[in-house]
């Protein structure tokens, strides 16, 4: 046994895991996940699954099926919240209950296998050498796009080089999710107002993570399969333009 992995035995590991219609997966990535945490011999895991009504294939009764059979140091809550106006809310609410129950480190992943459950050791392994926040990143070295409509990449990449240009970011990659912070550093940034109702949210997190001491770990992305909407676009450049006229 790998007598290093024990430096996390006095961590309380919160996991934030939005879900939607994820019946073929949901019960063997949650199980991944929260095995692959054990490894690490953290104080406590708790594993958040937040769903809405935008879930109609049974994801919920699956899960909170599991939340009956999950034992040892980890925990799985289940959270139903039906009126959510948009995937933000789900997140939002997971990391307050996570931030709620004192987790110390909180670690936002997306089900579906978008993000690939080996690659958190990275985000342990580069948080416990101090930093507040740890984000994932498509487009360092070492970082992979796979399984994705090429207009995706376009946006995230170009995307990423418009954000750095207008607000003076550094990131390698300012659109991506997948990301582990500390209970205080992910409060101060929530209670700066996340504005955004899509995706562009995470820019926001991002943005706001500049007053902290953050680094990027490169992770292998597998693109999700839904199409980028024209509200979604209009989302992204009316927050953009607001976080630009906020720099001055």
């Amino acid at each position: 046994m790998n007598t290093n992995n024990f430096k996390y035995f006095n961590i309380n590991l919160g996991i934030v895991c939005p879900m939607a219609n994820e019946k073929d997966n949901a019960e063997y990535f949650t199980k991944e996940v929260i095995e692959r945490c054990k490894k690490y011999h953290f104080k406590s895991i708790k594993f958040f699954a937040i769903l809405d009504n935008a879930s109609k294939d049974g994801t919920i009764d699956i899960m909170h099926n599991l939340s009956k059979h999950i034992s040892y140091i980890s925990y799985l809550k289940v959270i139903f919240v039906p009126d959510n106006r948009s995937v933000v809310d789900a997140y939002i609410r997971g990391y307050q209950e996570a931030i709620d129950l004192r987790c110390d480190w909180i670690l936002e992943i997306d089900a579906g296998y978008s993000h690939q459950p080996k690659d958190m050791i990275k985000f342990f392994n580069t948080m416990s050498k101090g930093y507040d926040c740890v984000f994932g990143s498509r487009f360092c070295l070492g970082g992979k796009f796979t399984d994705s409509k090429k207009i995706r990449f376009i946006l995230s990449r170009g995307g990423t080089i418009l954000i750095n240009l207008l607000l003076g970011t550094k990131l390698n990659d300012m659109t991506s999710g997948f990301e582990l912070f500390t209970r205080e550093a992910l409060n101060k940034i929530i209670n700066k107002g996340i504005y955004s109702q899509g995706p562009f949210f995470q820019t926001e997190i991002r943005t706001y993570a500049h007053q902290f001491r953050i680094t990027e770990v490169p992770i292998i992305y597998r693109g999700a399969s839904h199409n980028i909407s024209s509200n979604v676009i209009f989302d992204a450049f009316t927050n953009l333009w607001r976080l630009f006229k906020s720099r001055f």
